[in-house]
């Protein structure tokens, strides 16, 4: 009993050490963070910045709502910032259960990771919101005058920014997956048309309902999915490819 309660407890010093390394990671970038939050908040204002009529502004209703507001923001930059180290960390862990030849996808899974997931915080920033904002701000008339709260607004935002930038992980999963053999190119493509509804409908839940925004956001996602069918048809393993064929 006590061999097999070394191993686990093991697993969990190992565990505790890895997250207090990442906890390590995001404290220190918080640091950083907190210090430029006023050009954080600036840099997050900007897409309905651009689109508020004249007379309008940003307000906030409860005493400490400005503070827990920049809190927050200084919070999941931080954790950006910080992401790749928790990324390394997260694969470190889980390495030891891996062969040698997938361990050395480490560094690539980092880099790509991070790049996907900003790729999509930055089309969120630059297409997604100046949209949905837009649609939303043409409600309002010489006597409503848009002057929506800070917390709200960051809310909707960081929550936005984070399934983007999940969402276009979509890519970097499919290359893994398929190099596991456990999906493929022709599953990808059978599955295509419920893919499609799923995106849409998704879109239109995410979005304003207006259907330039619906389909301004749910065409990138579409080439996501296309680009995934041809990533498991170079990098997927080819033994699978043929059997399908």
């Amino acid at each position: 009993m006590t061999d097999e309660k070394q191993p686990f407890l093991s697993h969990l010093k190992e565990l505790r050490d890895r997250l207090l390394i990442c906890s390590i990671a995001v404290a220190v970038a918080f640091v950083f963070t907190y210090y430029f939050k006023e050009k954080v908040f600036d840099f997050l204002m900007q897409p309905f910045i651009r689109v508020m009529p004249p007379g309008s502004s940003f307000i906030f209703t409860g005493v400490t709502e400005a503070f827990v507001t920049y809190f927050k923001i200084s919070l999941v930059a931080a954790l950006f910032v910080g992401a790749p180290v928790i990324l390394y960390e997260f694969w470190m862990f889980v390495a030891p259960g891996l062969y040698e030849k997938e361990k050395r996808y480490v560094y690539p899974f980092i880099f790509y990771g991070s790049v996907c997931f900003l790729c999509g915080a930055l089309f969120c920033y630059f297409v997604a919101m100046p949209n949905i904002y837009g649609f939303f701000v043409s409600y309002g008339t010489g006597f409503v005058i848009p002057m929506p709260d800070i917390k709200s607004y960051m809310s909707l935002t960081l929550k936005m920014l984070i399934l983007f930038g999940l969402i276009f992980e979509l890519p970097l999963v499919v290359y893994y997956l398929s190099r596991a053999g456990i999906i493929n190119a022709g599953m990808l493509a059978s599955k295509r048309r419920y893919a499609i509804l799923a995106i849409f409908i998704i879109s239109a839940i995410i979005t304003p309902p207006d259907v330039v925004s619906q389909v301004l956001i749910a065409l990138p996602f579409w080439g996501l999915y296309e680009l995934g069918i041809l990533i498991a048809r170079i990098f997927g393993k080819k033994e699978i490819q043929d059997a399908k064929a």
